[in-house]
């Protein structure tokens, strides 16, 4: 059974940084493409970053330039340095995790990100 689990999320003041992280267990982590997701309340998930197993990645353009998403192989772990923090950016983070394009995502539990004006 593939278990994500987020952490590093917390309240933050408008242009500060956040650093999150997900370890992964239960597949072999380097297989997998991995990403963020983030909801807000009353909004729909949408992706964040993407990073596939070549250390591709994408970025949605309301982050891009400010977030930057990497892996550890050795230590199956994502993580997602956000900087230049601003309000819209308040949300609940997912990360998950697919091991062929055709799978579902299989999703963590979510970490919360407050950022104050």
């Amino acid at each position: 059974q593939v278990q994500l689990v987020e952490s590093g999320g917390g309240l933050v003041q408008a242009g500060g940084s956040l650093s999150l992280s997900c370890v992964v267990s239960g597949t072999i982590f380097s297989t997998n493409t991995m990403s963020w997701y983030r909801q807000a309340p009353g909004k729909q998930r949408e992706l964040v970053a993407l990073i596939t197993t070549r250390d591709i990645t994408e970025y949605a353009d309301s982050v891009k330039g400010r977030f930057t998403i990497s892996r550890d192989n050795a230590k199956n772990t994502m993580y997602l340095q956000m900087n230049s923090l601003k309000s819209e950016d308040t949300a609940t983070y997912y990360c998950a995790a697919r091991n062929n394009i055709l799978d579902p995502w299989n999703w963590g539990q979510g970490t919360r990100v407050t950022i104050s004006s």
